[in-house]
């Protein structure tokens, strides 16, 4: 089997690093290339020592010269959209961490990567543990009327509600068929959190936080709750590696990881 090569771009970042490191223990993949708007230098050691990689803040020029299979980028929406321009056109699968992209936005990736026939694996969360989460909250969502989101994260997050929270509400409205049930509003609305289709979505920033979400359901007499729990940016990793090992197999965009489950 040949070795998968891939770029990561957002490098120095939280999630960059912690990529570049699994990389360098999976077998089977190999990091080549990274990109970072504050490289200060042209090539990247490798946290296990073994190796240096080129290193630039010139997209580019990183894809050009080390011609990977797959780009993995968790960094903004702009710079995503910038190097899903540039990738695709060189005919480059794409591994997409980054959240707050619009529908307009995963519209124009899912031309772009149909159209030079390579794909495109977006999700607002690769955490297994995080897709289950949806997955059941989907089930559930069938049998009870009432529900509201809890999301928590670090301060440093870019965007609120989170990428998960929002594709939970809508998932499970879609799975509900029609909008959630509101309780009859009291006191201040402003402090109801954003409304998703009948789903109140309250969001919590603050230091000591990774991220945590809870879907509550409630109902006469009764409540229930599915909550997933983020210790460290290493849950994340599994689902990293298995859209690498099959966004090959895809033409187009493909949302979230669910798919790529068999959920």
């Amino acid at each position: 089997m040949e070795t998968i090569k891939v770029v990561v771009q957002g490098a120095l970042g939280r999630m960059g690093r912690e990529v570049i490191s699994t990389l360098c223990r999976e077998p089977g993949m190999q990091p080549v290339g990274a990109i970072e708007l504050k490289a200060s230098e042209n090539q990247l050691r490798l946290p296990d020592g073994s190796a240096t990689i080129p290193f630039s803040a010139d997209l580019d020029y990183i894809l050009s010269r080390c011609q990977p299979d797959i780009l993995v980028d968790f960094t903004t929406a702009q710079a995503t959209m910038a190097a899903v321009r540039t990738a695709t056109k060189q005919g480059i699968n794409l591994v997409i961490g980054t959240t707050g992209l619009s529908a307009e936005e995963l519209d124009e990736i899912d031309q772009l990567a149909t159209a030079h026939q390579v794909g495109a694996v977006v999700a607002p969360n690769f955490a297994l543990g995080a897709i289950l989460m949806i997955h059941l909250a989907k089930i559930a969502a069938r049998y009870l009327e009432y529900a509201e989101i809890i999301e928590l994260h670090h301060p440093k997050k870019a965007d609120s509600p989170s990428g998960t929270a929002l594709a939970t509400a809508k998932a499970m409205a879609a799975a509900r068929g029609r909008p959630f049930s509101k309780p009859p509003e009291k006191g201040a609305l402003d402090s109801r959190g954003r409304q998703i289709q009948g789903i109140a979505i309250h969001s919590v920033r603050l230091p000591g936080l990774l991220a945590q979400q809870e879907v509550i359901f409630g109902a006469p007499g009764q409540t229930l709750s599915i909550r997933h729990d983020t210790i460290s940016r290493e849950c994340y990793m599994p689902g990293v590696i298995l859209a690498i090992k099959e966004v090959t197999k895809h033409k187009g965009l493909v949302y979230g990881l669910d798919s790529l489950l068999g959920l």
